[in-house]
């Protein structure tokens, strides 16, 4: 009984509810106000957005649109309400109109407004329109990127003569929101200024598409002038050096604070027009990815100039640059372990040199540039250890661009040829093939044979093959076949470490042959016997 109680009385308070509340719903608080919008218009730009409105209302009402792009919250409602309307981005370049109706439900009366959305222009806009970098940086950090935002694609057009300092990478632009514009990335690398002048690039981004632009703008990117070098002048050589180990992020410190001819690795002359200049200098230890740098031209009393050490030389596929072929009174130079794989075409210029050491780069071939019409002074030639990678056998590799001189097709003939070198050095390559006989080369003849009380007659009729060549190295590459005869008996042979320098050879061919000459003699006495008037190490000669 007490159950039931409890029952009847909650069905009780839940029908005294109910019946209250439909009770207020029937009574009509305001019944004097006005259906209507505050508004008759709406306008707004083409990012879209939110505006406010008010509606009047003494009953139930609803939002009805057909646009898409509008949106009315709260739809509907009973009342006077607040609302918003939501404007979605536009994705057209023209303006475009869309109509809302606010329906009253128990009067049956509509009040409309519209929604004028503004399109997007045809545009190419820069957060900002000129950008300026200076006149050095280290290399990886010579670069700036360009937030492009544009609602047509377009291509980047640098002026005459920028590409030599400036270069682009233009991200992916994707174009697939209509009209609305998009943001494209580029990035800019930009070169070392050397020049006591600045340079100015006036970039522009030209529309693939014949369109209206209503915003298109130009980058100025401006580079500073970097600091005058006096040419001529100790002054000047201790800034450019100071500039080139700058360039090549040597790790070699100098102190500028002392005098150029108390700097490590620099000797000065001590007389003359150029006293107190540079004479030699070394540049060791540095990381470059880049030529020679340019302020090397200002040393021009230099007669040596030394580059060694590159940091990962075995990465780079390098030049030397124009500018160390400036430095015609060059007599000796060497650029090892740099990461060279070509000469510039000038260096041809530097006729002048008698000493060219560019061992441990990473050279496919001896460069063509290399002949005695261009060196007439040229006397020693240093091309050893060339190989990016140490493979002993060339059949069991298929790594392409390995240096080593591989792609000399056989022994370089014009190289021994060159009469005029006394030195030398192709060892630790992948030189493979036979050692040309020289069977069409000059002879020696009996009148210089005879003439010399030195020279055997062994050797009349054998090519007369450098005669004058006091150090030949060739060993360590990867030479097959027979030793020809005027090696065998070459005068100089003996002082030449021949099964050091010149026999020894190792590894694989890339035909899988096993390099090393299949003639080469035991001992030297074969040698001696001919050469009966030489000094000689009496532990060659067999008892």
């Amino acid at each position: 009984m007490m159950r039931e109680g409890k029952i009847m009385k909650l069905r009780y308070i839940i029908s005294a509810f109910v019946t209250a509340v439909l009770t207020a719903a029937c009574i009509n608080p305001n019944p004097d106000i006005p259906f209507e919008v505050d508004t008759d218009n709406i306008n707004i730009g083409p990012a879209g957005g939110i505006s406010d409105i008010k509606i009047s209302s003494s009953g139930n009402w609803v939002a009805i649109t057909e646009e898409p792009w509008i949106t009315v919250s709260p739809a509907n409602g009973r009342g006077s309400v607040d609302c918003q309307v939501s404007v979605d981005s536009s994705l057209v370049v023209g303006q475009r109109t869309g109509a809302v109706r606010i329906h009253n439900l128990d009067t049956d009366e509509n009040r409309d407004f519209t929604v004028v959305q503004d399109g997007f222009e045809y545009q190419i806009v820069l957060p900002k329109t000129q950008v300026e970098v200076e006149d050095f940086a280290a290399y990886g950090s010579r670069y700036f990127n360009v937030k492009v935002k544009t609602n047509v694609d377009f291509e980047v057009i640098l002026p005459d003569g920028a590409e030599k300092w400036l270069t682009f990478e233009k991200g992916e632009l994707e174009l697939d929101r209509g009209a609305r514009p998009r943001d494209v990335n580029i990035r800019f690398d930009w070169k070392v200024n050397s020049r006591d002048n600045e340079r100015i690039a006036d970039v522009v981004f030209k529309p693939l598409s014949d369109v209206d632009m209503g915003k298109h703008d130009v980058l100025k990117v401006v580079q500073k002038a970097a600091l005058p070098i006096p040419a001529g002048t100790p002054a000047g050589d201790s800034l450019a050096i100071l500039a080139v180990s700058r360039a090549l992020n040597s790790y070699v410190e100098i102190d500028p604070s002392e005098r150029l001819e108390h700097w490590n690795n620099v000797h000065v002359w001590k007389s003359g027009p150029d006293k107190g200049r540079v004479r030699y200098v070394e540049f060791f230890m540095f990381n470059t990815h880049e030529e020679i740098p340019f302020e090397v031209q200002y040393l021009t009393a230099a007669e040596e100039i030394v580059f060694y050490a590159n940091t990962n030389t075995f990465l780079r596929s390098l030049d030397t640059g124009e500018h160390i072929t400036k430095l015609v009174n060059l007599k000796r130079l060497t650029i090892g372990a740099y990461g060279l794989t070509t000469l510039h075409p000038d260096f041809k210029n530097l006729k002048n040199l008698e000493y060219l050491d560019i061992s441990a780069n990473n050279f496919q071939s001896i460069p063509d540039i290399l002949t005695p019409e261009n060196f007439p002074n040229l006397h020693a030639l240093v091309m050893n250890a060339n190989q990016r990678y140490t493979i002993y056998d060339l059949s069991n590799d298929d790594r392409e661009n390995i240096g080593g001189l591989i792609e000399e097709h056989k022994f370089p003939e014009r190289i021994l040829k060159w009469n005029a070198l006394d030195t030398i050095r192709l060892s630790v390559n992948y030189l493979h093939g036979e050692l040309p006989t020289m069977a069409q080369h000059e002879k020696w003849t009996a009148e210089e044979v005879n003439a010399c009380d030195t020279l055997p007659e062994i050797l009349i009729g054998l090519p007369k093959v450098l005669p004058d060549t006091k150090f030949f190295a060739i060993n360590y590459n990867r030479l097959t076949g027979e030793l020809p005869d005027w090696l065998l008996y070459h005068p100089k042979l003996d002082i030449w470490y021949p099964y050091s320098l010149v026999f020894n050879q190792e590894g694989k061919t890339q035909d899988g042959m096993n390099a090393g000459f299949t003639n080469e003699p035991v001992s030297l006495d074969y040698y001696y016997q001919h050469y009966t008037n030489k000094k000689y190490n009496p532990n060659n000669i067999k008892e």
